[in-house]
């Protein structure tokens, strides 16, 4: 890489979209905090491992639904009176939501506090319209792919300190994460400027806001067709694994909050890799299309790998060797915010995150459910890895017919 190409690459996206990466950054560092311990929180209102499989999908799962219901509202709310408020008022309540699930005392208000936070998850989509006011069509994909980025670097710091504080306390990862984003509201006040000027602002319509809706929306967009199954099957994989993967871990190799939060941190590594590095020059070069089918087959055979992997130090080799899976995400999200005009992106990124929101709930639950069934099963079983089996299936069909359409589209 010469010399000039940092510079170039930071002149191709506005100075004002690190403000709202570093407030997605700070969003996700919150959410990785959690997530090694959440599973835990769960065991300690429930007995049996079963039952602490099913409990945890019920409380993934509700997130989900009531992000699918209300992330459109919350993008096209955003189409209406701008990124800036909106974004605010969900970290907000994000923040709040961690607060909350340090006061529960039993597996129903866990659910009930969890069901109120999914209705301010929509901050992300909210985040993906902002980077698409702001980032020129050709753009639009490494644009996005800079929010992946965030993510990645989230997760390798998040899990990892949210793993050694839940050593010492439970309640702690979830404290940390509170502060972080309710600081994040505090920051986003001060530095975030409005991406949304007042003539591209569009009537807010609750009929146009419905998920199904928004769903039928994004079928029709223009060259999109089959790729919105694509999606919807990718993010089925994905979350397929995300879900299972602590309780998957725990029951196979014995880990520790510890060891899955330095899983998570590699994850963040390969995902700031390429979604942060060259995910610029390797879309350059090989094409949105062949970045999406590159990556999808690249996540087909590394899920498989996962559920065969009978040593822990597998898992950790398998992620770095899944780098390329991290560009079929942004390419994929390329292709629909260039086939929708400027006052539009809120709902469509809104419906995006619907729809990812609504598979991450078939696939919790579907996922949870597995691993409770194999649950019985002795360390060392290839059973133990039957969530991840289903998941690579899932996304060979998604790569089957990314494959299909993207020659027809060629």
């Amino acid at each position: 890489m010469t010399s000039s190409e940092p510079a170039d690459a930071a002149k191709a996206l506005p100075t004002n979209v690190r403000f709202v990466l570093i407030t997605v950054f700070l969003d996700i560092l919150g959410i990785g905090l959690i997530i090694p311990v959440l599973p835990r929180l769960v065991a300690s209102y429930t007995l049996q491992a079963d039952s602490q499989a099913y409990w945890y999908g019920a409380i993934v799962a509700i997130y989900g639904v009531m992000q699918f219901v209300f992330a459109p509202v919350i993008g096209a709310l955003s189409d209406r009176y701008g990124r800036r408020p909106v974004l605010l008022i969900c970290v907000f309540g994000l923040g709040l939501n961690f607060l909350l699930l340090t006061q529960v005392t039993s597996i129903y208000w866990m659910l009930v506090v969890r069901a109120i936070g999914g209705i301010t998850a929509g901050n992300l989509s909210v985040a993906n319209a902002y980077i698409a006011d702001v980032s020129s069509p050709e753009n639009r994909a490494k644009a996005l792919g800079k929010i992946g980025a965030m993510f990645g670097l989230g997760f390798i710091c998040g899990p990892v300190i949210g793993g050694l504080l839940g050593e010492a306390h439970i309640h702690y990862p979830f404290y940390l994460a509170a502060a972080v984003s309710l600081g994040n509201v505090v920051y986003g006040y001060f530095s975030l400027p409005e991406s949304l000027p007042a003539d591209n602002r569009k009537a807010f319509h609750i009929s146009a806001a419905n998920p199904f809706a928004g769903l039928r929306g994004l079928a029709h967009l223009r060259g999109v067709g089959a790729l919105v199954w694509v999606y919807a099957l990718t993010m089925f994989a994905q979350f397929t694994l995300q879900t299972t993967w602590v309780l998957s871990t725990e029951l196979r190799f014995g880990w520790t909050p510890i060891q899955n939060g330095f899983s998570l941190f590699m994850v963040g590594v390969s995902s700031v890799l390429m979604q942060g590095v060259f995910l610029g020059r390797y879309i350059k070069r090989v094409g949105d299309a062949n970045a999406v089918l590159i990556g999808l087959a690249s996540s087909t055979v590394a899920l498989s790998c996962y559920g065969l992997a009978n040593q822990g130090w597998m898992m950790y080799v398998l992620i770095l060797c899944n780098v390329l899976a991290f560009a079929a995400g942004p390419a994929l999200q390329g292709f629909f915010s260039r086939a929708v005009d400027a006052r539009s992106q809120g709902l469509a990124m809104g419906s995006l995150t619907a729809l990812a929101s609504i598979m991450s709930v078939f696939a919790t639950l579907i996922g949870t459910s597995i691993v409770g069934q194999v649950s019985h099963f002795p360390k060392g079983s290839v059973l133990l890895g039957a969530p991840f089996f289903l998941a690579s299936t899932i996304q060979l069909m998604a790569l089957t017919l990314a494959l299909r359409h993207l020659k027809k589209s060629s």
